[in-house]
C-alpha cells in the first residue's frame, strides 16, 4: 500500500504568513510606541526646568541654586533639621552639569526647586536619588554661562541630559530645535571623546550614548 504524504495548502500557507507579518507589525508598532514615549520624556526634561528657574526667580527674584537667601525663603517649607544651603549671590548657577562637589549651586538648585514646591525629589542633598535621571537612567543637570559644557552653545542656562541613545539625540533635537545636533540652542556630545565639541548629526551612531544640552 502506498502511503499518502501530506503538507500544508497553499491558502494555509498564507494564513501563516499573513498571521505572522500581523505579530511583526504589532511588535514593530509597540517598540516605535515604546521609543516615542521615551523621548517625549526626555524632552519633558529640557521643557519642566526652564520652568522651575523661572517660577524660582519669579518668587524669590534670585535663581535657584545661587539663591544667597535660601535658607530664609525656603526654610518655612522644610522639614525640621534640613540643612538649606545657600547660594554665593552673583546671578548664575556656578559648578559643572554633573559635579560631584556637594555644595557646588548646580547641585544645590535640586533641593532649591524642591523645597519651593516646583520638582518633585529628595530634598537632603547627598540622599539616594538626589541627582535626577532621564528616561534612559542617566544623569541630569543644570548650569551656568560659566561652565559652557559645549563649545558654541548659547544661553544663560544650560540643562544636560546624558546616556542618551543617539537615534533618540537625533529625534530630540528634531522636536526642540533645528534638526542638527551641532548647531542651534540644542547640541550633542560624545561622552566617550575628549572635550566640548558637538557631533554633527551625519556623525551620530544609532546604539551609541550622548549628552545633549540646551540652552535657555
Amino acid at each position: 500500500m502506498k502511503s499518502r504524504q501530506t503538507g500544508f495548502t497553499l491558502v494555509e500557507i498564507a494564513i501563516v504568513l499573513v498571521i505572522i507579518g500581523l505579530l511583526l507589525g504589532g511588535v514593530l508598532k509597540g517598540q516605535e510606541l515604546i521609543n516615542s514615549a521615551k523621548v517625549k520624556n526626555l524632552a519633558n526634561d529640557f521643557r519642566n526646568i526652564p520652568i522651575y528657574i523661572y517660577g524660582y526667580q519669579d518668587r524669590f527674584r534670585a535663581l535657584p541654586g545661587d539663591d544667597r537667601n535660601a535658607p530664609a525663603n525656603l526654610g518655612g517649607s522644610a522639614p525640621a533639621g534640613t540643612t538649606i544651603r545657600a547660594g554665593n549671590g552673583n546671578g548664575t548657577i556656578d559648578g559643572a552639569w554633573d559635579s560631584a562637589t556637594t555644595n557646588d549651586e548646580s547641585i544645590q538648585f535640586w533641593q532649591h526647586v524642591r523645597l519651593a514646591g516646583f520638582a518633585p525629589g529628595p530634598i537632603v542633598i547627598g540622599s539616594a536619588n538626589y541627582i535626577p535621571s532621564n528616561a534612559e537612567g542617566g544623569r541630569v543637570g543644570v548650569t551656568g554661562a560659566n561652565n559652557l559644557p559645549i563649545t558654541g552653545l548659547r544661553g544663560t542656562y544650560f540643562i544636560c541630559s546624558a546616556g542618551i541613545a543617539g537615534r533618540f539625540a537625533r529625534q530630540l533635537d528634531m522636536m526642540m530645535d533645528d534638526g542638527d545636533t551641532a548647531t542651534g540652542s540644542m547640541m550633542t556630545l560624545d561622552a566617550g571623546v575628549a572635550g566640548t565639541t558637538p557631533v554633527a548629526t551625519a556623525s551620530i551612531v544609532e546604539g551609541q550614548t550622548y549628552t545633549v544640552c540646551m540652552g535657555v
